[in-house]
């Protein structure tokens, strides 16, 4: 690696050059790729309630569905609106009143059930389909329309709308996302470093790397608005290890080699090439455990970083070391004393008093374990943004005024009879916190023959293969109520036709909570067991794997297990990829302290000796890279109105604490009680060199 070292020393000023022109590739990929704001549509593709969504596309031409709300308008201004919506680009269908009978014919013409479910005192409601799918541009655009449509009290509702305001905040907010990330930062590196430069020339090749590894996202098309808003600030902080450890292997190499600063860089770019090979592929491993998600987010977010940290590495030992470089007299010029004093007492203090650390390591272990298992997250996509969104204030209009909360869609086929189907109906609407299911079979009757409905509005609920029911539940979306609706209504359809389907956002999120707690326990085995196996062929050791998985672990229960004590509730995507990202991200400081512990057993140190000096090597090490990652995901955490994100942010940042607290004082005790085991289970460990 000494060749490459040299090569990139020669050629600093080609690196800087290349490096500013591959940006204009990676920004054009970058505004090029399409972001996802749809959480749901990640679901399997092959599950019946996807497969029904897509039925609604193709046969219905319905891929979105809004209930619009509207107050204080008369019925002939209602009507004038809804010729206006019905031209929107992308609204296939409106449906109300005067779909039915003419404006002229009296309301009171419409059966009660349809007309109690449609009107209250003040609001009438109309449906709104869209032909594109619920988070399609096209069908996002026609929402935003409508609202410009009126200046009178218009509620949007539904999935699509909530997309809508969560695109529009989330793209408001990222690029602060990314600003505070940086600002805090470089004030722990100008705090932690000795020179007030060096953390803008990271800045920079940090910055570089991401713009090379959003730009390259361009390959899958597209990817989620949480990847988006989280790989800048996720890729940031992790991957700061490897250019602070560049720069200490660079001072190490200026005392070596005095003067010769290219020499002395071509070292430390070998150095930190094949040191940080092990630290980055157990986090790229990490990272890419999230591919086993049935759930396909995971996915999204482990190769869009996976992507990130190896964009990163590349980096690190090509344009840094010639920013370093070029920069070295303004380097020399902005230096300051050390601000974090020698830690070596601390060392000492740890290796002396291991037991007692051991002692609190068993004592904490069992209320982090059951915080972690006991800790409550919740589906619902609506909690997650803030209650000043238009399409939150409209769900909150659709409960109140219609005590509507979600919106169930029957897919019937057209081959059960007719009396088959009015059985069906009827025991559905009988269920618990349905309030009415309107279908054609609810107009058709006495006062409405099928004769005077319009074709517009039959071929809306009807095609050759199916008829669509609409069912309106009180039940919140991820409740157990609802979710339990949602199997008796099942059942029953079932019970009548077999390739009948019941869809919607409700059912989606059913879907959704039972793929994701399988995807939680697959993605924890296959992240440790990977990371496991690295360490294993890294260190050539049975017992080291074991040790620093536990220890990370424990780092995590504890961090999961907080909010179990708070009484905080968390997004059901914080429990399912925190654990992954944490072991990836902050097993390097393990295996930081392990390397120098190995080096230092295999120079004929004590056991106490190797893991004091190990200690004292890395725990500086340990405490910038720790806090670097704190503060890139701290202030967002604080910052973010989508606690989807905002809540990934505040684990992460406090899992780097935990994290660094639990390998400092816990790693060390646990080095102590297990040496003779770890030299007798790994290989040339312990055995001094020659």
């Amino acid at each position: 690696m000494i060749g490459f070292g040299k090569f990139i020393t020669k050629h600093k000023k080609l690196i800087v050059i290349l490096s500013v022109l591959l940006l204009i590739p990676a920004v054009f990929g970058y505004i090029n790729t399409r972001i996802n704001y749809d959480i749901l549509s990640y679901l399997p593709e092959d599950i019946e309630t996807m497969v029904g969504q897509q039925i609604l596309v193709d046969d219905f031409k319905t891929g979105a569905f809004s209930m619009v709300v509207l107050e204080g308008m008369e019925e002939k201004d209602v009507a004038a609106l809804k010729t206006k919506i019905e031209k929107v680009e992308s609204v296939s269908n409106v449906i109300w009143y005067d779909s039915l009978l003419d404006i002229s014919v009296p309301m009171s013409m419409l059966p009660d059930k349809i007309k109690d479910a449609f009107n209250t005192e003040d609001t009438t409601m109309m449906a709104v389909t869209f032909e594109q799918s619920t988070s399609a541009d096209e069908t996002m655009d026609a929402i935003k329309e409508i609202r410009k449509l009126t200046d009178k009290q218009v509620f949007v509702s539904g999935m699509s709308a909530i997309i809508t305001d969560t695109k529009e905040l989330s793209e408001k907010e990222t690029p602060i996302y990314v600003l505070i990330a940086v600002i805090l930062s470089m004030i722990v590196l100008g705090l932690t470093m000795n020179s007030f430069l060096v953390p803008i020339l990271f800045m920079l090749s940090i910055g570089v790397a991401i713009i090379y590894n959003l730009g390259t996202n361009i390959m899958f098309g597209e990817i989620s608005y949480i990847t988006k808003a989280l790989s800048a600030v996720l890729q940031l902080g992790v991957t700061m290890d490897y250019s602070i450890f560049l720069l200490h292997s660079y001072e190490e190499n200026k005392v070596r080699y005095p003067g010769e600063n290219d020499r002395a860089m071509a070292h430390a770019i070998s150095n930190t090439i094949s040191s940080v090979v092990g630290s980055s592929v157990t986090t790229v491993a990490g990272f890419l455990a999230l591919c086993f998600m049935s759930f396909t987010l995971g996915k999204d977010l482990g190769l869009v970083m996976a992507k990130g940290v190896v964009m990163g590495v590349i980096t690190c030992v090509t344009l840094l070391p010639a920013l370093i470089l070029l920069c070295e007299k303004a380097i020399e010029k902005t230096t300051h004393r050390d601000i974090i004093p020698s830690l070596d007492g601390v060392s000492r203090f740890v290796t002396k008093h291991y037991i007692t650390f051991a002692v609190l390591f068993l004592i904490l272990l069992v209320p982090a374990v059951y915080g972690n298992n006991h800790t409550k997250v919740y589906y619902d996509l609506t909690a997650s943004l803030p209650d000043s969104l238009d399409s939150v204030k409209a769900n909150k209009k659709l409960q109140d005024e219609y005590n509507m909360n979600t919106t169930h869609m029957l897919l019937i086929k057209n081959d059960v009879s007719s009396k088959d189907y009015r059985d069906m109906m009827n025991q559905i609407r009988n269920l618990d916190g349905v309030q009415w299911v309107i279908g054609l079979d609810s107009v058709v009757g006495p006062s409405v023959p099928i004769s005077m409905l319009p074709e517009s509005l039959i071929s809306t609920v009807r095609t050759d293969l199916y008829q669509l029911e609409l069912i309106s539940s009180s039940y919140k979306v991820a409740s157990d109520e609802v979710n339990e609706q949602i199997d008796e209504i099942n059942n029953i359809v079932k019970s009548y036709s077999e390739d009948s389907l019941v869809v919607g956002e409700a059912p989606l999120t059913k879907d959704l909570i039972d793929i994701t707690d399988i995807d939680f326990k697959n993605v924890n085995i296959v992240s440790i067991g990977v990371i496991f196996l690295i360490i294993l062929i890294l260190f050539r050791s049975i017992s080291l794997p074991i040790i620093l998985v536990s220890v990370i672990e424990f780092a995590i229960f504890v961090n999961m297990g907080i909010p179990y004590y708070t009484g905080t509730t968390l997004p059901f995507i914080a429990s399912v990829v925190i654990g992954t990202i944490q072991l990836g991200a902050t097993v390097d400081y393990a295996i930081l302290m392990t390397t120098r512990y190995k080096k230092e057993r295999n120079n004929g140190n004590s056991k106490q000796e190797s893991i004091t000096i190990a200690h004292q090597a890395s725990i500086k090490s340990i405490i910038v890279s720790a806090l670097s990652f704190f503060a890139a995901t701290f202030g967002v955490g604080l910052y973010s109105n989508i606690d989807m994100i905002s809540a990934l942010c505040s684990l992460m940042s406090r899992g780097a604490l935990i994290s660094m607290v639990v390998v400092i004082f816990v790693l060390p005790a646990m080095f102590m009680i297990f040496d003779k085991a770890i030299c007798k289970t790994s290989m040339k460990f312990g055995i001094k060199e020659n």
